[in-house]
């Protein structure tokens, strides 16, 4: 880590939800909003971004739990707004509370946590389980 990991750290983003964002495209016919899968992208991606700046080239941060409250539904053209604040940092261990926003209501709400890591142990990992 280039920088401690600091407790109360926070980062937000905005998204138009588009149409191959929906549920619609995920396979739930006739459901033209946000899908729960694409709302989880937007908190990891903003999860990831407020850890950027904190880390070293050759490390990475991966999505490890989640919990999601996914509370209204978002339709196409509307924009939603991810806020993320670093709750917990447990050596390695990050978790963040995250809350999202539409232009009308409160979208979803949780926590998700990430795990610091290198490229190299990362792949190591992969190698062990692939049996190389």
């Amino acid at each position: 880590m280039r920088d401690k990991i600091d407790v109360g750290r926070t980062y937000q983003s905005q998204t138009r939800v588009e149409e191959w964002m929906t549920a619609e495209k995920a396979g739930n016919r006739g459901v033209d909003v946000l899908s729960t899968p694409q709302l989880l992208q937007l908190v990891e991606d903003a999860s990831m971004q407020c850890l950027a700046p904190l880390m070293d080239a050759n490390e990475i941060s991966l999505g490890t739990h989640v919990d999601i409250a996914h509370l209204s539904a978002t339709p196409v053209g509307l924009i939603v707004r991810t806020e993320v604040e670093i709750i917990k940092v447990d050596g390695k261990r990050v978790e963040f509370a995250f809350s999202t926003f539409d232009e009308r209501e409160k979208v979803a709400d949780g926590t998700h946590e990430r795990y610091v890591t290198t490229r190299e142990k990362f792949k190591e990992r992969l190698e062990e389980k692939l049996g190389s």
